[in-house]
């Protein structure tokens, strides 16, 4: 017999995270669950995208009848809607009993977490194009793309999303020492947005246990934490699990 894998309340916190009406702690919290949970991580994904479409829909078509997620949902794995939302690292526990972490295996183009909910506007139109080329699997062009449009930009804060762009593609791409080139632009902007600022030392930390370079990482992982935000449970455990493994 299949063990069924529903669990009503956990679908709800997460009906309610994609919503932005979960507070800070109640976040931190179903954050910690999914970290441990691969069926309901990808549930979550599914049913941030579906609710980007549906939002969509109701924009363009105001009178037309819009179902409940937890129905559509049902659908959701027939629909080509679903792009990479992949911003959890790999965290099991070992034969001692103490946490193990591994680098996230790719980065999210096009959703990603922040303090409110899901969050998937890209305002730079490059950045958009950018991303599609990439997801197409033109990932030189989309490169190249991005690398032009940094060198004419005066706005610190685009800059450095540009640059969170082209590191996430880079990693992606398994081209971990320019992505760390990309993330080390990122964080060495002025006033920027403490959540981009965030995601580049938690993008540059994998980026350099990627490589092994295993103080590094610890290091970019901890300035994460520091920040308080939306990634500073998860990289507290990244620091916790490097720490205790001695290096």
């Amino acid at each position: 017999m299949i063990e069924s894998k529903v669990n009503k309340e956990l679908e709800r916190q997460i009906d309610l995270y994609v919503n932005g009406k979960l507070n800070a702690d109640e976040t931190d919290e179903l954050w910690a669950e999914l970290i441990q949970d691969q069926y309901y991580l990808d549930y979550m994904k599914s049913v941030a995208n579906l609710k980007a479409v549906i939002d969509k829909k109701k924009q363009a078509q105001p009178t037309a009848k819009i179902y409940s997620l937890p129905n559509v949902m049902r659908y959701a794995a027939a629909a080509a809607v679903i792009i990479i939302a992949g911003v959890i690292g790999v965290m099991n526990y070992n034969t001692t009993g103490s946490m193990a972490v591994d680098p996230i295996e790719q980065i999210g183009l096009d959703v990603v977490r922040s303090s409110d909910g899901f969050s998937e506007t890209v305002e730079s139109e490059i950045i958009r194009e950018a991303i599609k080329l990439a997801t197409d699997g033109e990932v030189n062009e989309a490169i190249t793309l991005l690398q032009s449009e940094m060198e004419t930009v005066d706005s610190s804060q685009l800059k450095a999303e540009l640059a969170l762009s082209l590191g996430s593609i880079q990693y992606n791409n398994g081209q971990y020492q320019e992505s760390v080139e990309s993330f080390e632009t990122v964080i060495t902007q002025n006033q920027i947005e403490v959540l981009t600022l965030e995601k580049g030392y938690w993008y540059l930390g994998n980026s350099y246990f990627q490589m092994d370079r295993l103080e590094e990482a610890e290091e970019a992982f901890k300035n994460a934490y520091a920040l308080n935000g939306a990634y500073s449970r998860i990289a507290k455990t990244y620091v916790d699990a490097l720490t205790s493994a001695g290096r």
